[in-house]
């Protein structure tokens, strides 16, 4: 018998693909499955073979039947919820915006009361200007001049036009010191505003003025006689009259030579 012709019984089943190799994975697998144990891969076998399944699980209904979810809520339905964290809620925000608003309409308020005052302390004023000017060119002549022939009338006509302390020291004075001296030298003083040879406007001017209160600057013209001056003396002064408006009209409250 020739030494080629023998079978080696193991030389079949070396190839890992072999007939051989293939029976004893099965058998391998099944005697696995029935041990309850899981089989040992195959060598070279693929990669979706070795990757275990998922697990379907069964969830049983409640007893009383599953419920629809619940609907949205309109916006007004979440104005008295209070958010979470402390964040402020969507009812705050326009209460910020209405007093932000409120806040700017009073400010508005309150500047369209002062312009409109001041607008009307302005047309005040001015008209007061106009006012207190022709009160002080009519009460000046009056004011300071007199005659010793007719001082009680005189003197009764100028108060007529003053106001105030201004008043009752012009009443102290002219009794006291004016009266007997212009009846004793035959005193005539007459006082006319100044005017521009031109026969111009009189020099009267406002200093200040406001609705109840002007200073007025006037340029007055006074001629003097008296026994005591051989000629006429004429002044030319300069005075600041002080005019008040009360309820009888602009009376004059104080009178200063300059």
């Amino acid at each position: 018998m020739r030494r080629d012709t023998v079978v080696n019984p193991t030389s079949r089943t070396r190839g890992t693909g072999s007939p051989a190799r293939r029976t004893m994975t099965a058998a391998a697998r099944a005697a696995a499955k029935r041990a309850g144990r899981p089989a040992l891969p195959e060598h070279g076998a693929r990669q979706e073979e070795q990757t275990p399944s998922g697990r379907t699980l069964l969830v049983e209904p409640p007893a009383n039947g599953w419920e629809d979810p619940r609907e949205p809520e309109s916006p007004e339905s979440f104005e008295g919820e209070q958010p979470e964290d402390g964040a402020p809620s969507r009812k705050a925000r326009p209460s910020v915006l209405t007093a932000v608003l409120g806040l700017v309409l009073v400010a508005a308020l309150v500047a369209a009361a002062v312009l409109g005052w001041q607008y009307r302390q302005g047309r005040q004023a001015e008209q007061a200007r106009g006012e207190a000017l022709a009160a002080a060119r009519q009460a000046a002549p009056v004011v300071l001049s007199y005659d010793y022939r007719h001082l009680d009338r005189d003197f009764s006509q100028a108060r007529a036009l003053l106001t105030g302390h201004f008043r009752d020291q012009y009443g102290k004075t002219t009794k006291a010191v004016v009266a007997p001296t212009a009846t004793k030298y035959h005193g005539v003083v007459k006082a006319t505003v100044a005017t521009p040879t031109d026969g111009g406007t009189p020099a009267v001017s406002v200093v200040s003025a406001t609705p109840d209160r002007a200073v007025v600057l006037l340029f007055v013209n006074q001629v003097t006689r008296s026994t005591q001056v051989p000629e006429p003396r004429l002044d030319l002064n300069r005075v600041r009259m002080t005019l008040t408006r009360t309820s009888d009209g602009w009376k004059v409250s104080g009178v200063d030579a300059l």
